[in-house]
């Protein structure tokens, strides 16, 4: 028996019969109370670090938690569609952006074309965070609270890209959506909040 087949196994014997009422109210739709933005990177749980169970989450991963420009010409539609679905028809309260330490797909925001030459999709991909790399070497020689990490940085660009979607912007006027940036510590176990008014992350506690 594989490794994943043995998991199966014991989600089935342990975790689903732990929550067999939970499943069986699950089965006839959902109502997810938060939209969640995360990197596709295997060490970020949105679930296991939010504490959260089957039917909370509706999760959007992908390299790097970006978010692109709303658009409707179909390019990058697989999360552009994701993120209409949840906020127009799951009607979601809250929007997080989550970023995290160590990031591979940030760190290659830094690279050069020949370093990505065998990763074409990724580059491509990764272009539409351009606004992130900028911001960061425009940081370096800034005197700014918020911290040099382009983690945190590109977090709060790809906020800057949700208020290109006419539905979340008009949402958060009629103050039926909230939107955070975070940013987590793996090492830690932390989770930081950005603060927009003082332009920080703040631990939350």
């Amino acid at each position: 028996m594989s490794l994943l087949h043995k998991k199966i196994k014991d989600f089935k014997q342990y975790s689903y019969e732990r929550h067999k009422n939970l499943f069986s109210e699950l089965a006839s739709g959902q109502a997810p109370h938060t939209l969640f933005i995360s990197c596709c990177d295997s060490r970020v749980l949105p679930s296991f670090i939010t504490n959260s169970l089957p039917g909370e989450l509706f999760i959007v991963r992908n390299i790097a938690n970006i978010v692109p420009p709303y658009s409707t010409k179909g390019e990058y539609s697989s999360t552009i569609a994701a993120i209409e679905y949840a906020v127009l028809v799951l009607k979601v309260q809250n929007i997080v952006v989550c970023g995290h330490s160590n990031c591979g797909g940030c760190s290659s925001l830094l690279k050069s074309d020949d370093e990505l030459s065998l990763l074409p999709n990724v580059k491509r991909w990764l272009s539409l965070s351009e606004n992130t790399r900028v911001k960061y070497f425009q940081n370096l020689d800034e005197d700014i609270r918020m911290p040099y990490h382009i983690e945190m940085i590109n977090v709060v660009m790809q906020l800057e890209n949700l208020m290109t979607y006419p539905f979340i912007e008009e949402r958060i006027k009629q103050k039926s959506l909230n939107t955070y940036g975070w940013y987590y510590s793996i090492d830690k176990g932390e989770i930081f909040d950005y603060n927009p008014a003082v332009k920080y992350f703040e631990p939350v506690i």
